[in-house]
């Protein structure tokens, strides 16, 4: 729509309601125009924020535990290592035994 447009319809607006009443229709559909506006804008920060939330649940996925790496040594049941021989030889006094820090 043009110029040119706009000041036809503005001519035929004032001549069809007149002087007193085209302010009020103007501030009518200003109002309703910034309305309009308004729930549109929420509209879109609404759908914005649900694809977002859509995004963030196709992310969490649970992932299945991974597999140990070759040569590795697994753990034993909780059953197994109550039957398991105790680790320190029967001649060694609890006292006597150091503990070794690994290299930093």
């Amino acid at each position: 729509m043009g110029f040119s447009e706009t000041i036809f319809l503005f001519f035929l607006a004032l001549l069809i309601f007149g002087p007193k009443k085209l302010p009020e229709i103007a501030r009518q559909v200003g109002k309703a125009l910034n309305e309009f506006k308004r729930a549109s804008n929420e509209f879109k920060s609404q759908l914005a924020s649900e694809i977002s939330q859509l995004e963030l649940e196709g992310q969490r996925q649970i992932l299945p535990p991974a597999q140990e790496p070759a040569g590795s040594v697994s753990t034993a049941p909780q059953a197994t290592l109550a039957a398991a021989p105790d680790p320190q030889p029967a001649h060694l006094d609890q006292n006597t035994l150091t503990k070794v820090a690994p290299d930093a």
